[in-house]
């Protein structure tokens, strides 16, 4: 198998998830784009590799177990190894999301997209992220999940979601037990906040491009082997938790 650096993005075939890919395949690594949509999957293949990208699709719903494991095994026939996971998908949900009116369904799926989904995701690719010399994982969360914004007067974290916002909350407190419990390997664990992005899960009415949105994870994907583990970024540095 080829020694290229490799890495998964999940929902990579639009939005923030894309533009991660895109980056890393502009350092001249192999990408597998991971989506449900198999069309959306094929296009976003071809695109990437019309910009010179070596990509390839890897078929994954990240809240179907057999999906994931087929999704591993996809990696491991492709490529051989696995060196960085993006953990990008995930779902806003129904709205409304006020917490007296919510139906716990919507939660439900919310956590099970955005945090059971980056677990089970994770736990199928840990055996090849540990063949690898530098493996680093990267879960896109939302400045949302951040209890500090949340509670700080005059922040403005959006709209009131009980289903969204927590499942960033959760998914941060999951991404600090990863890294507490992988401290003493080389593998760096951290969440990343890309900003106010426009994308389909806003209706596109962010204030930052999907390319801006993708800085930080890259960067955090590409972290030398002393970097930070077990922490929340921007662009601008460590978010408050």
């Amino acid at each position: 198998m080829s020694e290229q650096t490799t890495a998964l993005v999940t929902g990579a075939n639009k939005g923030i998830g894309y533009e991660i890919a895109a980056g890393l395949g502009a350092l001249g690594w192999r990408v597998g784009i991971g989506a449900r949509d198999a069309e959306r999957r094929a296009a976003a293949v071809a695109r990437l590799r019309e910009s010179g990208a070596d990509a390839f699709g890897v078929p994954l719903d990240v809240t179907d177990d057999a999906s994931v494991r087929a999704a591993a095994r996809t990696v491991e026939d492709r490529a051989g190894r696995l060196d960085v996971l993006v953990n990008n998908a995930g779902i806003t949900g129904a709205v409304p999301q006020s917490p007296t009116t919510v139906d716990p369904a919507t939660v439900r799926a919310v956590v099970e997209t955005n945090v059971i989904g980056v677990i089970r995701v994770t736990n199928a690719l840990l055996p090849l992220l540990r063949r690898s010399p530098s493996p680093r994982i990267v879960n896109v969360s939302s400045g949302t999940g951040s209890l500090t914004r949340q509670t700080t007067p005059g922040t403005d974290t959006g709209p009131i979601a009980v289903a969204y916002a927590p499942s960033k909350t959760f998914l941060n407190a999951v991404t600090v037990q990863y890294a507490k419990e992988l401290r003493e390997t080389n593998i760096l664990v951290n969440a990343v906040c890309p900003g106010y992005c426009a994308t389909d899960l806003n209706g596109f009415s962010g204030t930052r491009t999907p390319q801006q949105g993708a800085a930080a994870a890259i960067r955090l994907a590409t972290l030398p082997d002393d970097g930070p583990t077990g922490g929340f970024f921007e662009d601008a540095g460590p978010v408050p938790w």
